[in-house]
């Protein structure tokens, strides 16, 4: 437990202290993210008073989280291991990504940033390429960091033939970090958020690492996982980095984390679930994020069907700003959702254990 308390402490503070450097020199550039206003008939929330806020704060919460990781990883003269180091690859490419698009936002003042398209490329990229390196590298009982069965509190009985593991992953990484993009449009609903789902995977992970195969007799309700202790080294990095961003983050912002940390978050959380094996367990550990991806996808799909929208707005957050909720009211009711998702989730890894 000792790596995971400096790595989780070590990245809170580099959170909390980087990230008001990072904010005095985004605004001495003047880098700044464009504003949304209404026109032409369609109403965006009214949030001209975040205009000249600093974006690309993502790059703060990376750094915390691999600052910490590196420091666990110091403090024992221990290597990284191969989980942690395919899990950080996904987060630097999606991260890059996220980059592109915030200086489109930012330089160019284009408020949607990167084209779809492009970004969905670049998305299926990084996750192609973590799908196909999560099958190498297996240790020395040939474990390698994630296999071809779907999992849910573990691998289950269904093996995918690679082509359609590679599609499966494409899917995971592009729903994740598609659903923490759309949730990020209040300060600090995504970091807290976030927050909650790291702790809840680091909690998961240590609990893996004591009921590994090899280390329990019984290995009927062992866990087969390449390196569970380290990933939750990762999870309590970036648990920490988030955390220590919220400081800066909560209404009104200092900063935004903006597409370089919710794409980097959604990669992180996606390589969680894929390297942990507990991948459809996802859909509860990150509750908040599918119920805003639904309701974007409930708002076009009855839009194209029916020509009526079922919301004011999607996301789902701004429907309840256009409905006269202050921001923090809906910022707190949506941790507190997140909160009894990551709790259901929890309850359901637990149980499923203590149950066989």
């Amino acid at each position: 437990m000792r790596l995971v308390i400096i790595a989780g402490s070590v990245a809170l503070l580099l959170a909390l202290l980087g990230t008001p450097l990072l904010i005095r020199m985004l605004q001495r550039r003047g880098y700044a993210q464009a504003i949304r206003e209404s026109r032409d008939g369609i109403n965006y929330p009214e949030h001209q008073r975040k205009k000249g806020t600093p974006s690309m704060g993502g790059l703060a919460i990376v750094a915390a989280a691999v600052g910490g990781y590196g420091a666990a990883h110091l403090a024992t003269w221990r290597a990284p291991s191969a989980s942690a180091l395919v899990a950080f690859a996904l987060v630097f490419a999606l991260g890059a990504v996220g980059v592109a698009d915030d200086y489109l936002k930012i330089f160019k003042q284009r408020s949607t940033g990167v084209r779809a398209r492009t970004k969905l490329i670049g998305q299926a990229a990084a996750a192609l390429l973590f799908g196909w390196l999560v099958l190498q590298f297996p240790d020395a009982d040939g474990i390698t960091p994630a296999t071809q069965a779907v999992s849910f509190v573990r691998d289950t009985a269904l093996v995918l033939p690679i082509g359609l593991f590679l599609g499966w992953i494409w899917f995971l990484v592009t729903a994740t970090t598609n659903g923490v993009n759309l949730t990020d449009g209040l300060d600090g609903l995504v970091s807290g958020a976030a927050t909650m789902t790291f702790g809840a995977y680091t909690l998961m992970s240590v609990w893996q690492f004591g009921q590994r195969c090899g280390f329990k007799a019984d290995t009927s309700v062992c866990y087969s996982i390449r390196d569970p202790f380290d990933m939750a080294v990762f999870a309590a990095a970036f648990a920490g980095a988030c955390f220590g961003f919220l400081w800066w983050n909560t209404a009104p912002a200092r900063i935004f984390m903006g597409d370089t940390g919710s794409l980097a978050i959604g990669g992180a959380i996606a390589a969680l679930a894929v390297l942990t094996h507990t991948q459809l367990l996802l859909a509860l550990l990150a509750g908040l994020f599918v119920i805003v991806t639904l309701s974007v996808i409930a708002q076009v799909g009855s839009f194209k069907l029916t020509g009526k929208r079922v919301l004011r707005m999607a996301p789902l957050h701004h429907h309840f700003e256009l409905l006269g909720w202050e921001e923090v009211t809906i910022v707190v009711r949506f941790w507190l959702i997140q909160g009894v998702a990551v709790s259901l989730g929890m309850a359901t890894f637990y149980a499923e254990w203590i149950t066989q």
